[in-house]
């Protein structure tokens, strides 16, 4: 792969015309040759159903998608049974996308001799892959259903992204289903399932925003994020349409980590987090199916490990909990092709976390003028989907501090503006394979999360221009 660095970006500006009149002609080719999409792997052999029954776009869910997933993978038919074997059928996919990328990144700290730092306009392209994901799901037996995903990164370190079991409609009630392992929590706005992939837009902001302590210094006592997968216990219900959707959550506070290794420098709290979601979607006339919602999370993370060995805390011993709440409203609007997201966020931090403070000093340990950091988000995300082989992308995120952890604080130090926006054009989705052709820039805002040798605040710019083909077999 050939990757060049460098300490300006003079001649990103020509790269990026030719990379943007390259994926223009792409486009155009594809144009000419739009046939109707038919079915994506897995589900799709096994049903014999055309992806568009479950996928709006691939991977993202239709409302009848939706209601597939939470009815446990079933539609109610002789087709639901394990044994019921299909000659198409295997219960597995692959996925991977092998792309092109240019990565910039405006006043980058970087090492500059003697343990000194500077900062560097650091540019970086070539070709690349991104990680491998194995999915297989589907039912055990009868309102037993599963989902696997081994995944492993660009270097091939495997990790288990989803590992959970689910026990649905008991006592014959669609509102008593138990999810049990590592999952997705049941965001109505799946991170999982998002059309982006770069390195800057490939995720939501929101979801994993932690403010800084100081410019220069990041808040590092507990890591969450709210679109990572969850170790614990799910209730979900819904109603026999899945119009009205309920969820409570009861998960350890490890942000997904097995053997307790989150928290104070690796140790988890013994506590519970939790988590509720709900909404409720609505026909509009000819317009389709609405949806709004909201959730909560509320958390705990441990300030301090109350046991080491080597100097090194022990796993589980993770004490001085400290809490932390994530809230939003979400609302999806269709209007036709046309279909739109918004949220608005809310994100709240002890004074303890967003200092970096361990508790057993009490108050007076506190640094003077320290504060419990809380910030608001928002997001408004668009699809238009031309046809069922061609979506386009828009998203704009931002975040605002309201008020910082420390009053020497700037008042936006950590402030986020992110802009994406592309397309996705799908030449074929078969029963046995799906493909996209990828394109989106994403460039993100990040305000005073640095400091100069002299001392003063100073903001980093990231962006991204990735074309890639994204396929599952």
């Amino acid at each position: 792969m050939q990757r060049l660095y460098s300490k300006n970006v003079h001649s990103a500006p020509g790269r990026f015309g030719a990379a943007l009149c390259f994926s223009v002609f792409l486009f155009a080719l594809v144009l000419l040759d739009c046939r109707p999409a038919a079915a994506i792997p897995m589900f799709a052999r096994k049903y014999g159903m055309p992806c568009s029954s479950c996928h709006e776009a691939w991977p993202k869910l239709s409302p009848f998608g939706q209601q597939f997933k939470d009815n446990g993978y079933q539609m109610g038919n002789e087709r639901d049974a394990p044994i019921y074997q299909n000659p198409a059928y295997w219960p597995v996919a692959f996925r991977i996308t092998p792309n092109w990328h240019l990565e910039n990144n405006h006043h980058l700290p970087v090492d500059e001799g003697e343990g000194g730092t500077t900062y560097a306009n650091v540019h970086t392209q070539g070709f690349d892959f991104g990680g491998l994901d194995i999915l297989t799901a589907g039912t055990l037996a009868k309102n037993i259903s599963f989902l696997l995903v081994p995944s492993s990164d660009e270097t091939g370190a495997f990790h288990f992204e989803s590992v959970n079991v689910r026990f649905d409609n008991l006592f014959n009630s669609s509102w008593a289903n138990i999810k049990v392992g590592k999952f997705e929590l049941d965001n109505l706005l799946s991170e999982k399932r998002i059309l982006t992939l770069s390195a800057n837009g490939g995720f939501y902001q929101n979801y994993h925003f932690q403010p800084y302590v100081a410019p220069g210094t990041a808040s590092g006592l507990y890591v969450f994020g709210l679109g990572d997968n969850q170790l614990g216990m799910e209730w979900m219900g819904h109603s026999r349409d899945d119009r009205t959707r309920l969820s409570v959550s009861l998960l350890s506070p490890t942000d997904g980590n097995p053997d307790f290794q989150a928290g104070a420098g690796g140790a988890a709290g013994n506590t519970y987090d939790v988590y509720v979601a709900g909404s409720h979607a609505f026909e509009v006339g000819s317009l389709g199916l609405q949806r709004v919602g909201g959730f909560a999370y509320f958390g705990h993370a441990p300030t301090y490990a109350k046991y080491t060995s080597g100097g090194a805390p022990v796993n589980g011993t993770g004490t001085g909990n400290e809490p932390y709440y994530r809230a939003g409203f979400i609302g999806m609007w269709y209007l036709h092709k046309l279909d739109f997201t918004t949220m608005y966020f809310y994100g709240h931090d002890s004074s303890f976390l967003g200092t970096n403070t361990p508790s057993n000093a009490g108050t007076e340990g506190l640094p003077t003028g320290a504060h419990a950091p809380t910030w608001n988000g928002g997001l408004i995300e668009t699809h238009y989907t031309l046809n069922p082989q061609m979506v386009f992308i828009n998203r704009y995120e931002l975040i605002r501090m309201s008020q910082q952890a420390l009053d020497t604080n700037p008042a936006n130090t950590g402030n986020i503006d992110a802009l994406t926006f592309g397309f996705r054009y799908y030449p074929f989705i078969s029963s046995r394979a799906g493909f996209a052709f990828h394109n989106e820039y994403s460039i993100v805002w990040q305000r005073n999360i640095n400091v100069t040798t002299a001392g003063l605040p100073i903001g980093l710019t990231s962006s991204s221009l990735f074309f890639g083909f994204d396929f599952a077999f």
